[in-house]
């Protein structure tokens, strides 16, 4: 007898659980880990544009030409897409924030900084530190650029 109440209790179980699988089918629940990043103007991360914030590291001044320099930025997509894609798209959000439109959110010496400095960025830049909470903890690795390649990065990121 109690075999057939535990062989009940275990069918009654199995067949709870279906259901409620099934239902979230059917309301066509779906999950994606990837979002279309906001438009600055309409960012409701909660992190702050600030345009005036250079960061902390090595460059204090970026002065960019009128013209983009389509050699550099080439070379700076070539780089780009040998190491930032894992974390980083122009139009998607992923474990990094989408690029597009950096230079509207933030100064170019605050991006090359955050390049080449990223530890002592989330050490003591606010922003980045806000976008270190924004992003789930996910710490930006110190992909140990030069200047040059960095600044090459920062003029392909102007493309986008």
């Amino acid at each position: 007898m109690n075999k057939i109440w535990t062989l009940f209790a275990l069918t009654l179980l199995v067949v709870g659980c279906g259901e409620k699988k099934e239902e979230k089918k059917d309301d066509g629940f779906e999950m994606s880990r990837t979002k279309k990043e906001a438009p600055a103007a309409q960012a409701t991360d909660g992190v702050p544009v600030d345009l005036s914030n250079k960061g902390v590291g090595p460059v204090t001044e970026v002065s960019f030409p009128a013209e983009i320099d389509a050699e550099l930025a080439a070379q700076g997509e070539a780089k780009f897409n040998t190491i930032c894609t894992a974390c980083h798209q122009a139009e998607q959000r992923m474990i990094g924030p989408a690029l597009k439109g950096v230079y509207e959110r933030r100064s170019p010496e605050w991006v090359m900084n955050m390049i080449l400095n990223p530890d002592g960025m989330l050490k003591e830049d606010p922003i980045a530190q806000a976008l270190l909470k924004e992003y789930n903890n996910a710490i930006m690795l110190n992909q140990n650029l030069t200047q040059e390649e960095a600044r090459a990065v920062a003029e392909y990121l102007r493309t986008l």
